[in-house]
Parts: structure tokens; C-alpha cells; sequence
């Protein structure tokens, strides 16, 4: 049997236009000579769907397209797709995920998820009713397949990582009970994923004995990045079939054939989250509905690997730059940044704050009375930037894209609607020193970033000769807590520890009102971690 791994980029709501998709993918596999083709978890729905599901309307629009699917497929080739049905149970959750088995001229066949993740950024056991693994067996071109959604095979307890499920429902079916093991996924990009999703499947082979096929989506969706990398592997783990990475795919894998292609390379993981933030930025416009984005170019570290990411992603005539001069901006900050646009051959506008800033001053002070320089200072000039590249986005309908770190957003030291003020945050999941490592991965083929901004301490350069360590630990430290305290969930046990989670308490206002960060590692700030703003605890 010939099976054709269908990796495609789905849009949460998109209907009519994931059905498209999948049927483009199914001509294309049919015509590759497949028997079967399988789509990502929830392709027709889009992943996740979060409170889209409060919406009965929405369920029944899917559903019909679900009907013009089966209609319209190609003859001579079986889809497994995933939609959300409503449940047949008259107590419980309204829907379930399936996995609908598609034949031309036949009733349709479906398969209902298991494992419902409430962790992290899953959140499904809210709407969706808990199927049977052990219900998913069918027979298909002679062989007996599995049928699994996603978490269904994430229940093994591995070395480094225990199992969240009391049950492992695969444990409950003998080996030798199947000859092929599907798996519809989607599974969100973050370091090392990769080898992690491989021992998950490696297990699930090595308990039945039999080849496993999984197939994850690909592309951005809101603040999640889902890198593709379906593959086919073998009971002993190797890989019989593979495809691309951050890019929609189609492979076909010969159950009784030679190995199929393996498009895997080399790649950092630096490389990786590269790919990652770029497709995120791409799909987060393209999904929105927007052609072009722009940003404040400060002649910083920060702001030069945002901009290197949106070329990437959009193309250097879609990117704009803004230097927004103030009264306490070095004359090379200007400079840098108009040499880093030149290297990427963007536009790079000049809108100086000064005279708007001491205008915003006498008016409040002229209201209010004198007061000593300070905050109230610093932020003043930082706010009237994000109003000037908000009305710049109203006036260009374009995203603005927002330059803050995640060592910065950890701390509080980003100004809400000041340098906060965006649509998308492309590095807020990234710490100081892995900023650092982008901009040299960007500097790998030629010079790029120019090296002054890779040497020059960082700086909000809101007040006279201000560094950010005059306010901050040094990064090298402070990257290395974030990690370990928000990444890992340990607790504090130094005094600069104790201070950071003092910190991030205080500042969680900040967060709940920051633009969307695209996630990378196993912690973000974002929907994964939801944290209450009237908070005493410091542990």
C-alpha cells in the first residue's frame, strides 16, 4: 500500500480554503499513484480552534465543507482528514476530534482522539469528549491499520520526559494487533522537539512491531509555529520517509517498497528557530491579511535581528524602518541603522521625537508642575514612539513588530504602549545571548548586521549615558534564570533569583498586554502560561 504523507498549512476557520488545499493535495497524491493520503490533525478546522468551538455556527459551516470534500475528492485514492463532529453522546462535551476516513461513493468512517492535553498551550478536554484509541482499528488494501490523533501516542513514559497522562491507552492493544500505525498531529515547533517527537513514535513502533507514519502541519497560527517534519519510521526507529521542514510537503511512503525520500538536514538549533520565527512572521501577515510590516530600527542588537527576520519572510520591498531619534540618542544609533537597511535594501525613515517630546513635557508639566527627571521621562519618549509607528501602521496598513526580548519582558524593562506597542513580538521567546546568536547566524553568508551593533552595549538610551546594566543583572546571568525559572518551573535560590521572580510578578500587567510572542521554547509568555496579576507569590 502506498501512502502519501499530506503535510499542509491549514488557517483556523479557513473552511472553504483548507478544503482546497486538501484536495490539491489529494489530486497530487493520487497522481502520485497513493492508496491513502494523511492530513494533519484538525486539517479541515485549522489548529487549535480554542473558543472558535463556543460557536455552533462555526462547526456547522466546517461540517459542510467536510460534505463538498468527500463530494469532490478524486477517485481511486482513501483521505484520512481531521475535522471536529459534534459528539453522538447525549452527556458530555459537545464535539470530538476525528480523523474522517473518506472514500468516493462511501458513508464516511470516523475516529475519535483519546488523549485531550490540558497543558501548556492545549486546552481541548474544554469542548471536545474523549474517544477510544482502541476504536481506531480498520482494515484498508488487505493490512489492518491504527488509527491514532496526535496525543494518543504521547502517553509513554520516556527518560526525560514522564508521561502527563495516568493512562497510556496504547498500552491497552496487544502487539501484532495491526500492521500500520497512522497518526494525524499537530504539533507545535519548539527546541528539540524533534528528537523528542522521534522517540515518542519510535516507542509507539516498538510496541506494536509495525512501521508508524506520522504527519504534523506546518505554518504559523497566531503565536504557535508548526514546523511539518512528518516521517515514516521503522520498529527499530529509522527513518523510512521523511519530509521537508517549515514547508508544505508531500511524500509518498510503499509499505512493501524501497525507503522513501528523507528531506531532513543539518541544521542548528539556532538554525532551526530561525525557520521558525520566519514562517511565523510570514503566515501571522499573510493569515491576517497583511502585505507589509515595519519596525523601529534603534541601532541595537534587538531591532536589527527583528528586521533580518521580516526580510526573511516578506521580502525586503514589504519592510520598513523607522529611526526615531530623541534628546538622549547617540549619533551612531541613527547611523547603524541606516547602514543595517542599506544591507538589507529596505526602506528607512527618520522621525525624530524631540520636539514632540518636549512639547508632551511642558504640557504635563505646565498642568501638573515641575518634577525631577525620571521614569515619567523615559517612558514619555518610548510611548510617543509607539504612537508614531501605530498611526504609521493605521496610516500603511502594516504590521508593526515589536523588538522585545525575553530577558526584557521577564524583567519589565519594556515600556506598555511604548516599545511594547505592536501586533507580533518575533523574539520575545528568545533571551538576550540567543538574540546574540541569530545575529551571527545572519552574518554567517555575508555581513549584514554591522559589527558595531553586535559590540555596542545595549541601551534604551532614554536618559544620559544609560546602559541596560545600569537596571539589569548581566545578561549572561540573567538569560540563564529566565530559563531556569520560567522554562524549567524551578524555584529561586539565589538573591538575584529572588529578585527576578519579584519582578516578573510585578510586571505580569505588562504581559497580559503584550502582542502575540512567538513560541519556541517549552515556557513562553503567552498562552502556555497564564499567570494572575494580583499575585503575592515568589516561589
Amino acid at each position: 500500500m502506498r501512502v502519501a504523507l499530506a503535510q499542509i498549512n491549514s488557517t483556523v476557520g479557513d473552511f472553504s480554503g483548507n478544503r482546497e488545499r486538501i484536495l490539491a493535495a489529494a489530486r497530487r497524491a493520487a497522481a502520485a499513484g497513493a492508496d491513502l493520503a494523511l492530513f494533519p490533525e484538525l486539517s479541515l478546522f485549522g489548529y487549535p480552534p480554542l473558543d472558535l468551538l463556543e460557536r455552533s455556527a462555526a462547526i456547522g459551516a466546517q461540517l459542510t465543507e467536510l460534505k463538498k470534500l468527500h463530494k469532490g475528492m478524486p477517485t481511486g485514492i482513501a483521505l484520512l482528514v481531521g475535522a471536529i463532529v459534534r459528539s453522538d453522546k447525549k452527556t458530555g462535551k459537545p464535539y470530538r476530534n476525528s480523523a474522517v476516513l473518506l472514500r468516493a461513493g462511501e458513508k464516511p468512517k470516523f475516529f475519535f482522539k483519546e488523549l485531550l492535553p490540558a497543558y501548556d498551550v492545549f486546552d481541548e478536554a474544554r469542548f471536545v469528549e474523549r474517544g477510544r484509541v482502541k476504536d481506531g482499528l480498520f482494515k484498508f488494501k488487505g493490512l489492518r491499520i491504527q488509527m491514532t490523533v496526535c496525543e494518543d501516542i504521547w502517553g509513554w513514559d520516556l527518560p526525560k520526559r514522564p508521561s502527563p497522562y495516568v493512562v497510556n491507552p496504547l498500552k491497552g492493544l496487544r502487539r501484532g494487533s495491526c500492521d500500520l500505525v497512522l497518526n494525524m498531529s499537530a504539533s507545535p515547533f519548539m527546541r528539540r522537539k524533534a528528537g523528542l517527537r522521534r522517540e515518542i513514535v519510535r516507542a509507539t513502533a516498538k510496541h506494536f512491531g509495525v512501521p508508524v507514519v506520522y504527519v504534523n502541519a506546518v505554518g504559523g497560527q497566531d503565536e504557535l509555529v508548526f514546523d511539518g517534519g512528518s516521517f515514516v519510521a521503522d520498529p527499530k526507529g529509522r527513518i523510512l520517509c521523511e519530509a521537508a521542514r517549515f514547508a508544505e510537503d508531500l511524500v509518498v511512503f510503499d509499505t512493501a517498497g524501497p525507503r522513501g525520500p528523507v528531506k531532513g538536514r543539518t541544521c542548528s538549533e539556532t538554525g532551526l528557530v530561525r525557520e521558525a520565527l520566519v514562517l511565523g512572521i510570514r503566515d501571522f501577515a499573510r493569515k491576517t491579511g497583511l502585505e507589509r510590516a515595519h519596525l523601529g530600527l534603534s541601532g541595537g542588537i534587538d531591532s536589527a535581528v527583528v528586521a533580518c527576520l521580516a526580510v526573511d519572510a516578506l521580502g525586503a520591498a514589504n519592510v520598513s524602518g523607522f529611526t526615531m531619534p530623541g534628546p538622549f540618542n547617540a549619533a551612531a544609533s541613527k547611523t547603524l541603522a541606516e547602514e543595517l537597511g542599506r544591507n538589507l535594501g529596505i526602506r528607512v525613515i527618520d522621525v525624530p521625537i524631540t520636539s514632540a517630546y518636549e512639547t508632551a513635557l511642558a504640557a504635563l508639566q505646565g498642568s501638573i508642575g515641575a518634577f525631577e527627571f525620571g521614569v515619567v521621562n523615559e517612558n514619555m519618549q518610548s510611548r510617543l514612539r509607539g504612537l508614531f509607528m501605530m498611526a504609521i501602521a493605521n496610516k500603511e496598513n502594516s504590521l508593526l513588530l515589536t523588538t522585545g526580548n525575553k530577558s526584557e519582558y521577564a524583567t519589565g524593562y519594556a515600556t506598555l504602549y511604548g516599545d511594547m506597542c505592536g501586533g507580533l513580538a518575533p523574539i520575545g521567546d528568545l533571551v538576550k545571548g540567543e538574540v546574540y546568536d541569530l545575529a551571527r547566524l545572519c552574518n554567517r553568508d555575508r555581513r549584514i548586521i554591522p559589527e558595531a551593533i553586535l559590540t555596542r552595549p545595549p541601551s534604551a538610551e532614554l536618559r544620559p549615558n544609560q546602559t541596560d546594566q545600569d537596571s539589569l543583572p548581566p545578561y549572561e546571568e540573567l538569560d540563564a534564570a529566565v530559563r531556569r525559572l520560567i522554562e524549567r518551573g524551578r524555584p529561586a535560590r539565589t538573591g538575584m533569583e529572588r529578585w527576578l521572580m519579584g519582578a516578573i510578578s510585578r510586571n505580569e500587567f505588562k504581559r497580559w498586554q503584550a502582542p502575540p510572542i512567538l513560541k519556541v521554547s517549552a515556557k513562553a509568555f503567552g498562552l502556555g502560561r497564564r499567570y494572575p496579576i494580583a499575585n503575592r507569590a515568589r516561589l
